[in-house]
Order: C-alpha cells, then sequence, then structure tokens
C-alpha cells in the first residue's frame, strides 16, 4: 500500500492507484490460510474413521456439531455485542466519544468485527463439510470392519502428516505479507 504513494500524480488525483499488487497480496494469504482449514475439514474425518473406526467417527461427528454450532453463536453474538457497546458509549454512555471507555470500545469493535462477520458464519460451512465427507467415508469404514494392515496406517500417517504441513504452512508469514516496521520508522518512534 505504501508503493502507491510513491507513484506520480496519485496524491494530486491525477492517476487512479494501481490495486493489483494489494488485492493479489490479500488473496495469497487468505488462501494459504483456508488451505490448512481445508484439509483439516477433509482429513480429519477419514483419519478418525479408519483408524478408530465408525463408533468414534460418530463421537467425532457429535463433537465437531456441538461444539462448532455453540462456538459459531457464540463469536457472532460477541461480535455483536461489542458492536453495539461501542455504538451505545459513542451515544453518550461512559464518558462519549474520546474518553477511556471509548478507546476500550473500539479495541472491542475492532476485535468483534472479524467474530461477527467471517469466523462465526465460517464455521457452517466447515461443520457441513466435515459431515459430508464423513457420510461419505462412512461405507468404507464400516466394510473395511477389521485389524489395520500396514497399507493403511501409512496412508493415515500420511494424510496426518499432511494436515500437519498444511497446518505449518499456513501459519508461516511470507515475504509479501511481512508487518515489519523499517528501521527508520521504528527508531522514530
Amino acid at each position: 500500500v505504501r508503493r502507491q504513494f510513491r507513484i506520480p500524480g496519485l496524491l494530486e488525483g491525477k492517476v487512479k492507484p494501481d490495486y493489483a499488487q494489494a488485492v493479489s497480496i490479500c488473496t495469497a494469504a487468505a488462501q494459504r490460510e483456508l488451505l490448512g482449514l481445508g484439509l483439516i475439514s477433509v482429513l480429519t474425518p477419514v483419519i478418525v474413521g479408519f483408524l478408530l473406526h465408525e463408533i468414534a467417527l460418530g463421537g467425532f461427528l457429535a463433537g465437531v456439531i456441538l461444539v462448532g454450532q455453540l462456538m459459531a453463536v457464540f463469536m457472532a453474538n460477541a461480535g455483536g455485542a461489542w458492536d453495539n457497546a461501542k455504538k451505545n458509549v459513542e451515544d453518550g454512555l461512559y464518558g462519549g466519544k474520546g474518553s477511556d471507555a471509548h478507546k476500550a470500545s473500539v479495541v472491542g469493535d475492532t476485535v468483534g468485527d472479524p467474530l461477527k462477520d467471517t469466523s462465526g458464519p465460517a464455521l457452517n460451512p466447515m461443520i457441513k463439510v466435515i459431515n459430508l465427507v464423513s457420510l461419505l467415508i462412512v461405507p468404507l469404514v464400516v466394510r473395511r470392519q477389521g485389524t489395520l494392515n500396514a497399507g493403511m496406517v501409512i496412508a493415515m500417517l500420511i494424510a496426518l502428516g499432511v494436515v500437519i504441513g498444511a497446518l505449518y504452512y499456513s501459519k508461516r508469514e511470507s515475504f509479501g505479507t511481512s508487518s515489519a516496521v523499517p528501521a527508520g520508522k521504528a527508531a522514530a518512534k
């Protein structure tokens, strides 16, 4: 974004900013974060089903549905409550705008907006994907009805390794999304 200010004529309004690089950085970061979640949603029921059998898969699904739904509702309600708290403070409650309560409510709203708008609603499709994958693999899990062979154990360990690798990859900070402060700016503060 800072690069935009070096474009000649941008600050005077003579040229349009170049949005492409900022959009591509945000898109790449979002896709990287989504990779781990997608792999967890798809591979975890497979791992649980084949390693721990159908009873454990049923318990896993019950836990995912119960905890996931409660967490989604909690996130949506908490985000909405923090948003409303900020609006109440801005309307004059607890000192109004400029007060310490207002500063705290702005921080709360900053945390609450992603909870309300993205995290809470995103859990519902994740629960559906886990349920769908589980329903698709249940016939294979039930038909297996036996001890694990070496190939099955190796396949499940590879799947577990893929999930762990995807989580590690999604948590890495890439060069394009670094939030490091340049040395000159850090000294000025």
